[in-house]
């Protein structure tokens, strides 16, 4: 029994920078928060941070072409944005590996502005700081303090295995993470030209 071949869902950089040459429906979407398309983005991309395209998926969908190209920090919030994606009957979307820094990184044209740390960052930051208080705590102030090393330990666990990350909400949430310019459902939608026009 021979099984159906895997879609290709990836893309690499130099790729897309081929794409952005030669094919003008190409539309790049940076799933990635407000704060950090400002900080660094890939020049001509739209920015849709990824919970307005949950909520707005068939709205989105409906402007896209059968070129398109998601972008994050790392390729998991993309991957999820394709998959959300696919179930509004866009089959043709790809998930940039090394996502933003990596097209940087491979001599694509990016747009830099002030430069913070990028969500998955100030998660790791957030975490590893959490875990050592309550090392720390449970040793010098009372050993119920390390439940929180539990706790967050858990919350990690959990995260990888759903795919989703809680922290990273919320330190998205945070007054740092925030731009002056953060889209609302229309504004990020019809950025986007509608296909074909």
């Amino acid at each position: 029994m021979t099984s159906a071949p895997t879609a290709v869902t990836t893309l690499d950089p130099r790729t897309l920078r081929q794409w952005m040459a030669q094919h003008e429906d190409l539309v790049v979407i940076d799933v990635r928060s407000a704060a950090e398309f400002e900080s660094l983005h890939i020049r001509g991309s739209y920015n849709v941070p990824l919970p307005l395209l949950s909520e707005h998926t068939a709205e989105l969908a409906a402007r896209l072409g059968e070129r398109v190209v998601l972008v994050c920090q790392s390729g998991v919030r993309a991957e999820q944005a394709r998959q959300r994606l696919s179930t509004a009957g866009v089959d043709t979307a790809y998930v940039l590996t090394g996502g933003a820094p990596g097209f940087a990184a491979a001599g694509g044209d990016v747009v830099r502005g002030a430069q913070r740390w990028d969500l998955e960052r100030q998660v790791r930051m957030a975490a590893g700081s959490l875990v050592l208080t309550g090392l720390v705590g449970g040793r010098f102030i009372s050993p119920k303090v390390r439940t929180l090393a539990g706790i967050v330990g858990t919350g990690l666990a959990f995260s990888a295995a759903s795919n989703t990350c809680a922290m990273g909400k919320a330190l998205a949430a945070m007054p740092w993470n925030r731009t002056a310019d953060e889209p609302t459902a229309t504004s990020a939608i019809n950025q986007i030209p509608a296909a074909g026009a």
